[in-house]
C-alpha cells in the first residue's frame, strides 16, 4: 500500500474522495434502517420481501422492500469500508455512479406492476437513481483526478 492510499489511522488525512465515500457509505447505512423505521416509513405493515407488491414507502415517495433496504444498509457498509482507501474510495464511487445508471435504465423499461420489479421501483426511484448515479459518477472521476501514489 502507498503512503498516500492510507488513511487517517496512521495520522494521515483523508482525501476529498474518501470523505464523499464515507459521507456517502453513511447516508446509505441511515436509509437502510430507515426503511424498517415505521413512521419514515409508511406502511411497515405492508413491507414484502421483495417485489412490486410491496407497500411500504420510504418518506411516504420511495418505494421499498426488505431486499430494497438490504442492499442499501450493504452498500453502506461497502461504501465505509472502501473509504479508507482513495482507490477503493475511487472505485466505489464510480462502479457505484454506473450500478445505479444501469438501475435507473431498468426501472425505466421495466413495468412498475412486472414480475420482474422485484427491488421494487416506482418512478420517484428511478430519478433518484439517476441523480445517484451522475453525482457518484462525476464524484469518482472528479475528486479521483491527479491522484498520484507516492513510494512507501
Amino acid at each position: 500500500m502507498t503512503t498516500s492510499d492510507q488513511t487517517s489511522i496512521r495520522g494521515g488525512r483523508r482525501t476529498s474522495v474518501q470523505t464523499v465515500t464515507l459521507a456517502v457509505g453513511a447516508v446509505f447505512l441511515l436509509v437502510g434502517i430507515l426503511g424498517f423505521v415505521p413512521g419514515i416509513t409508511s406502511g411497515v405493515d405492508q413491507l414484502s420481501f421483495a417485489g412490486h407488491q410491496s407497500g411500504a414507502m420510504l418518506l411516504g415517495l420511495f418505494q421499498v422492500s426488505v431486499l430494497h433496504n438490504v442492499v442499501h444498509l450493504l452498500f453502506g457498509v461497502v461504501g465505509l469500508a472502501l473509504s479508507r482507501s482513495w482507490t477503493g474510495s475511487r472505485s466505489y464511487l464510480i462502479w457505484g455512479g454506473a450500478i445505479y445508471l444501469v438501475l435507473w435504465i431498468y426501472g425505466l423499461v421495466i413495468g412498475h406492476e412486472s414480475p420482474a420489479n422485484f427491488v421494487p421501483l416506482n418512478m420517484a426511484d428511478n430519478w433518484l437513481h439517476f441523480v445517484l448515479g451522475v453525482a457518484m459518477l462525476g464524484l469518482g472521476l472528479l475528486l479521483g483526478r491527479g491522484h498520484t501514489a507516492a513510494k512507501a
